[in-house]
């Protein structure tokens, strides 16, 4: 038998890091509790993320709403308005595929199909970009900012369920630490787009 065959390393999610304290964390000069406050922290964040990315949460609320649009569209939809308003982005500018793409850390011709679903279903349209006439934008229409304002009226009345039986003190110190842990975070991990805008409160996306 070959003795080879199991020993490649294995991609272990974030939240095992939990069963083994001893050698990712070997060197903190935290003491335990605040060790095992951010292990648990650590596993929570993998159980939110691993939600996020399957899109539970924005799917229930498509289906809440009652509207007939893909995830990867709603998606679309939103980065179409961060490029436009310039949030987390060095400027405001008209949307093209390209940069739909780069939103969304997509392939161009996976954005310019995604683009083509949306003109097709109205929540975009096309126009020639005004300082180029060989090239096109993609512009919310009426209905595509529709379907933002009431993805968000949706997000924000569930999310203030979220925190409804928290003190307002709770609330406001976990605002506060969790964008420092979002800002160390990028700093420590060279992440972010440097020279973007900081969106307003609660028009991160959507």
């Amino acid at each position: 038998m070959d003795k080879t065959a199991n020993t490649a390393p294995r991609c272990v999610p974030a939240a095992a890091s939990a069963d083994e304290p001893e050698e990712p964390l070997a060197g903190a000069r935290q003491g335990a509790p605040a060790i095992e406050a951010l292990l648990a922290f650590d596993a929570e964040m993998f159980a939110w993320h691993r939600r996020m990315m399957k899109g539970d949460l924005p799917a229930r609320l498509i289906a809440d709403l009652g509207v007939d649009i893909e995830l990867s569209q709603l998606h679309a939809l939103t980065a179409i308005g961060r490029i436009e308003r310039g949030l987390g982005r060095p400027r405001p500018e008209p949307a093209t595929v390209g940069l739909l793409a780069e939103e969304m850390a997509l392939d161009p011709s996976r954005a310019s199909r995604i683009a083509a679903g949306l003109i097709d279903a109205g929540w975009v349209r096309r126009e020639a970009h005004q300082g180029d006439a060989r090239r096109s934008v993609i512009v919310l229409s009426e209905a595509g900012r529709a379907l933002i304002a009431a993805f968000r009226k949706a997000k924000w009345a569930r999310m203030l369920k979220v925190f409804e039986d928290w003190p307002e003190e709770d609330i406001v110190a976990f605002s506060r630490l969790f964008a420092r842990y979002s800002r160390d975070s990028a700093r420590v991990f060279g992440v972010g787009a440097p020279g973007g805008q900081t969106p307003p409160a609660g028009e991160e996306g959507t």
